[in-house]
């Protein structure tokens, strides 16, 4: 398959990853540009974009009576890195995705793109975008879609729906953890069902990188992660965690993280959030494959 990084969207992406390049104007421009309706939601300080079908107000009632599909990436990056697949490759899938489903003159459905995913220093989960996002959702009546967040879906091609949820949410307690781990469960089972759907024999559950889906699961909306990986990378990391299984600990904890070698963590997640994280890591050959993913999704 021709890559697609010369087509729409993609044709604009080099502009994208571009150092010192302001990534919200752009995409604010990029959107304007590719005639898909969205507005701007600002909470303390984080820009998040919402794109809708055109035909639908936002929070309007489905018309299948499913929960609506919420379909989330985020567009900063980590100082001095290009953040190519992380997250801009996710972010331009996203946007062919709202394309593609505006042509099928689909529903129920909403892409958000968010702001400050990545941390820096101390912080914690709460000084996460996505974490104010979705106490704004919630308190808008909104927090009841089906919210995956796709993140790192640019080099690969093996389907990760992750399990990070299930650390997350392991030692919690109160009233409303159970129906929280049962929502969880129904979102990664949509996910199982959409990639046998597609015949995607390529798709695996497996722990993986600190993501939105730590900030919205805090403010009490469930959601499932979506990567990629190279097949040759995520087999052994299976069996690494079979033997090692704390390794899934150190992905999302820096001081587990102290206690593993780094070289047991998957190359392409290695080069995330660094100057590695280029452009050339891309395959763009696989980009179809998330995408159909992505619509099938708001098909179940």
């Amino acid at each position: 398959m021709t890559p697609p990084l010369s087509e729409v969207p993609y044709g604009c992406f080099k502009e994208f990853i571009a150092p010192g390049t302001d990534r919200f104007a752009f995409l604010n421009a990029l959107l304007d540009k590719l005639a898909l309706r969205s507005s701007i939601l600002t909470l303390s300080g984080n820009r998040h974009f919402m794109v809708f079908p055109h035909r639908e107000e936002p929070g309007s009632p489905s018309r299948t009576g499913a929960a609506p599909l919420v379909l989330v990436a985020h567009y900063d990056r980590a100082a001095d890195s290009p953040g190519a697949n992380d997250n801009s490759a996710a972010v331009f899938l996203l946007l062919e995705t709202a394309i593609k489903l505006g042509q099928k003159k689909a529903t129920d459905w909403m892409i958000i793109f968010t702001d400050k995913e990545e941390l820096t220093g101390d912080e914690g989960i709460k000084s996460q975008g996505s974490y104010t996002l979705a106490a704004g959702l919630r308190q808008a009546g909104l927090g009841g879609g089906r919210f995956f967040i796709f993140d790192a879906c640019g080099t690969g091609d093996t389907l990760i729906i992750s399990t990070t949820a299930d650390h997350l949410i392991k030692n919690e307690r109160g009233p409303g953890i159970i129906k929280t781990k049962q929502a969880v469960q129904r979102l990664r089972n949509l996910a199982l069902e959409t990639a046998r759907e597609l015949h995607l024999d390529k798709a695996l559950l497996l722990p993986t990188p600190f993501s939105d889906d730590a900030g919205f699961l805090r403010a009490g909306i469930p959601a499932q992660t979506i990567t990629v990986l190279p097949g040759s990378e995520a087999g052994p990391f299976i069996s690494l965690l079979r033997n090692k299984p704390g390794l899934a600990q150190a992905l999302i904890n820096r001081e587990a993280r102290k206690n593993y070698d780094p070289l047991l963590i998957p190359e392409t997640w290695r080069c995330l959030n660094g100057p590695k994280d280029s452009r050339r890591r891309l395959t763009p050959e696989h980009f179809s494959q998330v995408v159909r993913f992505a619509c099938a999704l708001s098909k179940n």
